[in-house]
């Protein structure tokens, strides 16, 4: 075998697993950052509908904001079933509304363009609370239907502890993005490798099938 064969094993048997390894390790980031949830009823319709497969960002409690939609699960209600809800008010904030009103947060009336038909009560039950430290107030889009803080106002007022929450979803794919284009990378670097093995052979297989002749 001439110099140009060996190069070309060497170059198969490094770049094969080299590619392999580098979209093996961009999967597993994507995986262990990154979850997916599908919507199991309408109380976030508009924005996201029944049987929709969500993508979301796992994240920790400190990371939260204001008008992130989380998945969230708590032992004591809905059954202990994982949730998507809107987070409307974090520790310390007050949050007031009446029926047929706008949702005010520390005073200041809400902006909610995500709301279905443009309710943004449901014609809920007035409420005036505030949110213990630590913990979250979550309404779903679909104020007429959503089974949300307003339900459990007795509980802590309503709230849920932020550490309750497993994901929510990104404001954009960018976050995937660059393990995605290096897992695509990894397989192209992996088959490439393979294409110069196959081709390799391949002439190998008609250099001696020429010599026998």
């Amino acid at each position: 075998m001439g110099r140009d064969g060996r190069g070309v094993r060497l170059a198969v048997r490094v770049l094969v697993p080299a590619g392999l390894a580098l979209a093996a390790g961009a999967i597993l980031v994507i995986g262990t950052s990154h979850t997916s949830a599908t919507v199991n009823g309408s109380a976030m319709d508009p924005t996201y509908s029944p049987g929709e497969l969500v993508l979301l960002e796992r994240v920790d409690a400190g990371a939260i904001e204001r008008g992130d939609v989380v998945l969230y699960r708590t032992g004591n209600r809905y059954m202990g079933m994982a949730v998507l809800q809107r987070v409307i008010g974090m520790g310390g904030d007050r949050i007031r509304q009446s029926p047929g009103g706008p949702v005010t947060v520390n005073g200041k009336p809400l902006a909610e363009p995500y709301v279905k038909d443009g309710d943004p009560s449901g014609m809920a039950q007035e409420y005036d609370v505030v949110v213990p430290e630590g913990r979250l107030f979550l309404l779903g889009d679909h104020r007429a239907n959503a089974n949300d803080s307003r339900f459990f106002l007795t509980e802590q007022a309503g709230s849920v502890a932020a550490t309750a929450v497993q994901a929510r979803v990104p404001d954009s794919r960018a976050g995937l993005l660059v393990p995605a284009l290096t897992a695509l990378l990894g397989l192209l670097v992996a088959a490439g490798g393979l294409t110069a093995g196959t081709v390799s052979w391949v002439k190998r297989r008609t250099g001696r099938g020429r010599r026998t002749r």
